[in-house]
């Protein structure tokens, strides 16, 4: 997994999200891009894949695409439209874009791409993230981590007692929503 940080400029929220698309056709990998005030840290979106790709092996994914499944999970949301508040939208916004090869395409495997030629995964991942890097919107910055801690308690319903409890360590409870998704259900 391949984790992209940075400011986009959105003009068309569509045009991108299928600009991404089609990196990640092009490469044989999912490219997912996050608003960054509501991803608390790698980890975060590290277990959202791990459980999203438990969730479509099971037959239990609530999204077709493997992209609108991890985000759900990292929302902590069944609803995908509830879900794409935590995705991109127009204007300038700071991002997190996850590249990562398809569960059955282990890192450092060779597959077969669309062309009948050997993938080999992790270098997929990696050129489909200097793909996106050099895209004219994207600008690199050290945003992964750097949330609105108000908008994620707002977002991932928070309150001021739960908080209290842990101790202030909000991303521990973010974690738990991630986590807690699959057993809503």
């Amino acid at each position: 997994m391949e984790l992209l940080a940075g400011v986009v400029t959105v003009d068309d929220v569509d045009d991108f999200v299928e600009r991404l698309d089609a990196v990640g056709d092009d490469h044989g990998v999912t490219v997912q891009a996050f608003d960054a005030r509501y991803v608390v840290d790698r980890h975060h979106l590290e277990r959202a894949v791990e459980l999203a790709d438990r969730a479509i092996a099971r037959g239990e994914n609530v999204a077709r695409d493997r992209a609108v499944e991890i985000l759900c999970f990292a929302a902590g949301r069944r609803q995908i439209n509830r879900a794409f508040e935590m995705g991109v939208s127009a204007g300038e916004l700071p991002v997190v874009v996850l590249v990562d090869a398809p569960p059955d395409a282990d890192a450092g495997d060779a597959t077969s791409g669309r062309d009948g030629t050997d993938v080999d995964h992790t270098a997929a991942e990696r050129e489909a993230a200097a793909t996106v890097e050099s895209m004219p919107a994207f600008e690199p910055a050290p945003v992964l981590g750097e949330y609105d801690p108000d908008r994620v308690r707002d977002f991932f319903e928070v309150g001021s007692a739960e908080l209290a409890t842990v101790g202030g360590d909000l991303p521990s409870l973010v974690h738990e929503r991630v986590a807690l998704l699959p057993v809503e259900k």
